[in-house]
């Protein structure tokens, strides 16, 4: 499933397309996908112009003139295409065709620029909702969700607090949306790595209940922030379904240091140590032994 870098590559690529835009007109080609659509929703997005493209976790969120907004998730298969009279199928390096089966597309916004969005889904996972802009910390899919590791608020402090009593191990911790939101199985690997930690020990070690925020907990959140950035830089990873809406993949998953590197050398200087593959919730979990405590 896409993660924080990929949503938010997503959104400065559709970003210039619809930012500014009237909806001409809204097709579904099916009345659901994860879930069914609103009621209403095709009528309540025509004619509507979209103020704003945001992002909030692995939400796209799309601010309408009439205080509507927007709700999108990719799920584990979904993309969007920009479909104009420039070719936008380049092969290269880092770029692949896009999806284009009709069986696939299957809701398409027309704007008033002459240019088509176009949602492609094969397994359908993602969905689509409507809010209301003065209500949206409200909504249920919302209401839950902790703090943004790439905001003003994110940092040694706050991770801190965060962290202070949890008996969970500390992976299973960074990946609760209700504490960090957006942070995914990848970047919480590799962010874990950089910051040498184990993702094994319980997460209240590293965050003792002080005023302070110690090494460990700093050296964390430098990571995290570090590795997203670098992230949504390289355009996000591409490992199976992902690509950015003008096809072009990700490339960060060159750059992994542990995500899917089992029994490889640890590229950290000094270290004899072989990454390893663990089993947390169902979910596979890459680490040094040896550098990662």
């Amino acid at each position: 499933m896409p993660e924080l870098p990929e949503v938010e590559t997503v959104r400065r690529g559709l970003a210039p397309a619809m930012e500014g835009m009237q909806i001409i007109r809204v097709t579904c080609q099916r009345p659901n996908l994860r879930f069914a659509f609103p009621d209403g929703f095709v009528d309540r997005l025509a004619g509507r112009t979209i103020l704003s493209l945001g992002r909030r976790a692995k939400y796209l969120l799309a601010d309408l003139d009439d205080e509507t907004v927007l709700i999108m998730h990719l799920g584990m298969s979904g993309s969007f295409r920009i479909a104009t009279d420039e070719a936008d199928n380049r092969i290269g390096e880092f770029y692949i065709p896009r999806g284009k089966l009709a069986a696939h597309d299957h809701v398409i916004f027309e704007l008033s620029s002459g240019t088509a969005i176009i949602y492609n889904d094969p397994r359908r996972f993602g969905f689509m909702d409507l809010a209301t802009r003065s209500t949206l910390e409200e909504h249920p899919l919302m209401r839950a969700i902790g703090v943004e590791p790439l905001g003003n608020a994110f940092g040694p402090d706050l991770l801190r607090r965060l962290l202070t009593g949890r008996k969970s191990p500390l992976k299973a911790a960074l990946l609760d949306q209700r504490l960090v939101a957006g942070l995914g199985n990848i970047y919480v690997c590799e962010a874990l790595w950089r910051s040498r930690l184990s993702p094994l020990r319980i997460a209240g070690t590293i965050a003792p209940d002080s005023k302070r925020p110690g090494k460990q907990v700093k050296a964390l959140a430098s990571s995290i922030r570090e590795v997203l950035e670098e992230a949504i830089e390289a355009g996000g990873s591409s490992l199976r379904d992902y690509v950015q809406t003008s096809g072009e993949l990700g490339y960060f998953q060159h750059r992994f240091c542990v995500y899917d590197c089992e029994g490889k050398p640890c590229v950290r200087d000094g270290c004899n140590g072989i990454i390893s593959r663990v089993t947390q919730s169902g979910r596979s979990t890459f680490y040094c032994e040896v550098c990662q405590v």
